[in-house]
């Protein structure tokens, strides 16, 4: 239980270190980038001479020769023929000749007749009166009051200096 009760007073404290590192650090820089480093002579040394070498050369090697190869003797074919087919002969059919059909007499049907209905009456219903409804009066608006009219304002005129 007492180390939870600690706890809010140990983040103070890591707040508080830490702000005031911070600041040191900040200072210390500063005091750094303010001061002058001393100069340094440098020193002389001899450079070393690096001897040169010859250029290693590949030694040439004969080109391989291919052995030439006899050319087959291919033997020449001649064109084959092709045998002629004589064309087959079709004969010819007669072409059939269709009978003339007669057409068919279709028998006159009389129309029917439509019996007549007799219309149907409509009794004539009276119409209603509306009831006329006297015209409402309007109420007189209050009259408003009258402001004093002012003066309307005018803009001073401005000489341009030359």
């Amino acid at each position: 239980m007492s180390y939870h009760n600690r706890s809010p007073l140990f983040l103070l404290l890591l707040i508080t270190l830490s702000s005031v590192t911070c600041s040191r650090i900040q200072a210390e820089s500063r005091h750094l980038l303010e001061t002058t480093p001393p100069e340094v002579p440098k020193p002389e040394l001899p450079f070393p001479q690096i001897p040169t070498l010859p250029k290693p050369e590949l030694p040439t090697l004969p080109k391989p020769e291919l052995p030439t190869l006899p050319k087959p003797d291919i033997p020449t074919m001649t064109k084959p023929e092709i045998p002629e087919v004589p064309k087959p002969e079709i004969p010819e059919v007669p072409k059939p000749e269709i009978p003339i059909v007669p057409k068919p007499e279709i028998p006159e049907v009389p129309k029917p007749e439509i019996p007549t209905v007799p219309k149907p009456e409509i009794p004539a219903v009276p119409k209603p009166e509306l009831p006329t409804l006297p015209k409402p009066e309007e109420p007189k608006l209050p009259e408003l009051a009258k402001f004093p009219e002012l003066p309307k304002p005018t803009v001073p005129e401005v000489t341009k200096s030359p």
